[in-house]
């Protein structure tokens, strides 16, 4: 499990334009969030409040991806259909989620399984986890994320 001080994980994900790691963003702050699923309420209204901040982000000095385990192609439709204005990146082979320790079991409806953790990470500019946010509630997420940017 990361906490909070430790060095991010350097693991590689597809992106839209290729490959990428977390040490491809070294000097600058990076804010990686994971999420279930493209296209359905929760990630689609978390994508747009991440993509809403995304000039402040910016003026913060960080970046912003997001990342699950669906294609590149579900990305491009879900960034096109949502005009997103954040990364996203496809962890297909789930190793990025369990470097991160958002692979984790899951249940509804009294049914367990495996799922993504909906969390977030923001990573200094010297590749350190500054702060985590687990089991994140989508309302004012995005907003509390950039407040913590701003005051890194």
């Amino acid at each position: 499990m990361l906490n909070e001080g430790d060095s991010a994980p350097d693991v590689r994900f597809a992106t839209a334009t290729g490959q990428a790691s977390v040490k491809d963003y070294a000097g600058r702050k990076l804010i990686v969030y994971f999420y279930p699923k493209d296209d359905t309420s929760g990630c689609t209204k978390e994508a747009q409040e991440f993509s809403a901040l995304a000039a402040e982000f910016a003026a913060a000095g960080a970046h912003i991806i997001g990342i699950s385990k669906d294609s590149l192609a579900s990305h491009a439709k879900f960034q096109t259909k949502y005009d997103l204005k954040v990364d996203l990146g496809s962890d297909a082979e789930g190793g990025v989620c369990e470097a991160f320790g958002t692979w984790v079991e899951k249940s509804m409806y009294g049914r367990s399984y495996m799922g993504i953790e909906r969390s977030t990470f923001l990573i200094d500019a010297q590749g350190k986890i500054a702060k985590i946010w687990r089991k994140v509630k989508v309302p004012g997420h995005a907003q509390a994320v950039l407040d913590a940017t701003q005051a890194l």
